[in-house]
């Protein structure tokens, strides 16, 4: 079976360090005989390449020195920040598509596999339309919150991409209700994606040789993730316990947010590290003893359609505890860790205190936390799924609807 993705972005060299999970999920399925090659964009004119043994075909859509509408950052953001990027789109359609279409002709794949559908499910119905290549298209959650409010005429165009598609994946729950709203007949299969990091084996630190709590944020530094709402918690924390931070990421409210932790007094509690190497944030998980992401809905709407950090987190053996919005559900249930309402400081800080009170409560949260990621979030589980769903759709027939409720959790209604 040979895949077409067609994506966003794609890594621009070996050692690139965005959309990790995808180089994850093609290396897992080619170990399931399952061959996929990949259609992304060009950036600053790169042309077609071979990155870690997979084939990359590249679109150019611009000169040279204004192809950075993808890669750089996401693209919704990149459009929100410079409007004039705008006039970059229909040639970046317009070319996508054409290639999209060239490499179905070609006879080469079975299936044409969209990622974030908007555009790029445009550009694989051009394809299955011409040469009747059967398409999938996965859904990820911010795409359909920027089309419900600042792009309500390209609704049309977004229902007939899912009704179109031999099949439709999300990555949460959450992203389910998203595509339903928009068209309620649809059936759609939740099929996560995994971490990239693997748990690299170290002894772990215990809280009880030292005299303080350590607590782990990783993550870009966008509004969406709620730093702010942890640097406020934890000021409150600090009033009745030693407990300090760590922050890995970068993005553009590290200097808003490194000010707020000045302003708070945290001083040496808080420490910004920026991004690190994948050995060093596996020394990070095993130092720490609380995991948190403290999600919020930003003022574009925009809320975590997952969180794999958390999935990152649990596998490491750390207890978390995150917001109950976006995809997080899905990950964190009543029973792997504590969930708290978005920006409320006041409940994440007695979330923190909960797990400081009474570390056994943390230890055995943490552990149903890696059973429960192991069972739903594990590569195996996520490649059996894509497996079955490109089998169905090779066999002609439309992949059922497996929307299914977190082990031990209810069926939230749509």
């Amino acid at each position: 079976m040979r895949i077409l993705y067609i994506v966003t972005a794609f890594p621009r060299s070996s050692g690139d360090v965005i959309t990790p999970w995808l180089i994850e999920t093609i290396k897992r399925l080619r170990g399931r005989g399952i061959e996929v090659e990949v259609l992304a964009p060009a950036y600053r004119g790169l042309r077609d390449q071979v990155i870690d043994g997979i084939t990359v075909h590249r679109f150019r859509y611009a000169p040279a020195g204004l192809e950075t509408l993808t890669h750089d950052q996401t693209t919704p953001d990149r459009l929100r920040e410079k409007p004039a990027y705008l006039g970059l789109v229909p040639g970046y359609v317009m070319a996508g598509s054409l290639a999209a279409i060239r490499l179905a002709k070609s006879g080469r794949f079975d299936i044409l596999h969209a990622f974030w559908p908007l555009p790029h499910g445009i550009l694989g119905l051009a394809a299955q339309r011409i040469a009747g290549v059967p398409l999938v298209s996965t859904f990820f959650g911010v795409e359909l919150t920027w089309l419900r409010k600042q792009l309500p005429f390209l609704a049309p165009v977004v229902r007939g991409i899912i009704r179109k598609s031999a099949a439709v994946t999300v990555i949460s729950r959450y992203t389910a209700a998203e595509v339903e709203r928009l068209v309620p007949e649809a059936s759609v299969r939740t099929i996560p994606f995994g971490a990239a990091v693997q748990p690299v084996p170290q002894e772990r630190a215990h809280s009880g040789t030292r005299q303080h709590t350590q607590l782990l944020f990783v993550g870009r530094l966008v509004e969406r993730k709620g730093v702010h709402v942890l640097l406020r918690a934890l000021a409150a924390v600090r009033e009745s316990a030693e407990v300090r931070l760590t922050i890995i990421g970068d993005g553009p409210m590290m200097a808003s947010w490194s000010q707020e932790a000045r302003e708070l007094g945290l001083g040496d509690a808080v420490s910004f590290r920026g991004f690190v190497s994948d050995e060093d944030l596996a020394g990070e998980y095993a130092r720490s003893d609380i995991f948190v992401l403290p999600a919020v809905r930003d003022r574009k709407g925009d809320v975590e359609g997952l969180g794999v950090v958390l999935i990152e987190a649990l596998m490491h053996g750390l207890p978390v505890i995150a917001s109950d919005c976006g995809g997080i559900p899905d990950v964190v249930t009543a029973e792997s860790g504590l969930l708290v309402p978005p920006g409320d400081v006041d409940a994440l800080a007695q979330a923190i205190m909960r797990f400081v009170a009474d570390p056994g409560l943390a230890r055995r949260m943490a552990e149903a936390g890696a059973m429960h990621v192991d069972q739903r979030f594990s590569w195996g589980a996520i490649t059996n799924e894509l497996t079955q769903v490109y089998t169905e759709v090779l066999a002609g027939g439309r992949p059922r609807n497996s929307r299914r409720a977190v082990p031990g959790e209810a069926a939230r209604p749509s």
